[in-house]
């Protein structure tokens, strides 16, 4: 809301003032390489007009280096050396060693693939083990538009940000036995997500330690009929009672001393910014959207006293609380 072209503005005027003049830098580049195994379904080049949809697979640990055939040992990548085909593209970069995964040159990485195959670009899934499990929940975490659903094996992410995927579904494997990555890495990222994702599962092995990859990658094909069942989230716009859109009109207070005043003219629920008037499109009873191409949203908290608050969720994560009408 307006809150973001407050700080732009801020930040702007900072960056022209004279305490920028004395700091000049130029602007240098360094390349980096990214070395990666490509996978394309048999029927890729029979149609030529058919979009894919496309897996990225992130490796763990163990298989980082500069020996791309070390990618192979587990997951699809080991799957299709043995023979196996898939209906995806199917994505497996390698990390340098000790590196980590860099979440930016994956994105990178996934715009490349994407200009240069025909990838469905609302069918895009993320899937990864250990390392490549953090990896995973980091890169939905961080690019959350970019992924119709997630599948994070044995890994764990950071718990403040969950509400980021919340428009991304969530297949989450862990074995209860991990003595390298605790079960409760995984499970605290789960509760986290729940709060606000209702598509969220969570498969634990009972018997399981480290390697529950081996289960969930190759028993069967579940997780991946899973992922296809899925595109990327779209907001959709549903008919609602102007009764129930009364109860949210009043002045809310947020957390930079901005108010942003609701009212329902038109039988449309309208958010009143200083000189700025913003409708808003209902998505469900207390969910409302700003736009349909993008993950910004309204989620109004109602308890038995009535509408006190509601969440705007953007960029960043917005609480804004029913204050008496101002004059």
């Amino acid at each position: 809301m307006k809150i973001y072209l407050k700080h732009f503005v801020f930040f702007s005027i900072f960056c022209s003032s004279g305490f920028m003049v004395w700091a000049q830098q130029t602007v240098e580049k360094i390349v980096t390489e990214t070395q990666y195994l490509l996978y394309l379904p048999k029927a890729y080049k029979v149609d030529t007009l058919k979009k894919w949809p496309l897996l990225l697979f992130l490796h763990g640990s163990g298989e980082s280096g500069y020996d791309i055939n070390k990618v192979k040992a587990h997951g699809p990548p080991q799957l299709i050396e043995q023979g196996k085909s898939f209906p995806f593209i199917v994505v497996s970069p390698q990390s340098d060693v000790g590196s980590g995964w860099d979440i930016d040159q994956l994105y990178k990485l996934l715009q490349l693939v994407k200009k240069n195959y025909r990838a469905d670009p609302e069918r895009i899934y993320a899937t990864g083990l250990s390392m490549g499990g953090f990896g995973t929940w980091a890169l939905a975490l961080k690019y959350p538009d970019e992924f119709a659903a997630i599948a994070p094996v044995c890994g764990g992410g950071d718990t403040t940000n969950a509400w980021k995927i919340r428009n991304i579904p969530v297949w989450c494997f862990h074995g209860a036995l991990d003595d390298v990555v605790p079960l409760s890495s995984d499970a605290h990222m789960i509760n986290a997500v729940s709060r606000w994702n209702p598509n969220v599962r969570f498969t634990i092995y009972p018997d399981k330690k480290h390697n529950s990859w081996d289960t969930t990658y190759n028993s069967s094909d579940s997780l991946y009929h899973w992922l296809l069942s899925h595109k990327k989230f779209s907001y959709q716009e549903i008919p609602v009672r102007i009764t129930a859109l009364k109860r949210y009109e009043g002045w809310y207070l947020g957390p930079d001393g901005d108010t942003v005043h609701m009212v329902v003219p038109n039988n449309r629920l309208t958010a009143i910014v200083g000189k700025d008037t913003v409708p808003l499109f209902t998505a469900g009873e207390n969910l409302f959207f700003l736009r349909r191409d993008r993950a910004m949203d309204i989620r109004f908290a109602i308890d038995k006293n009535g509408v006190g608050s509601f969440w705007f969720l953007g960029d960043r994560k917005l609480l804004y609380r029913k204050i008496k009408k101002r004059n």
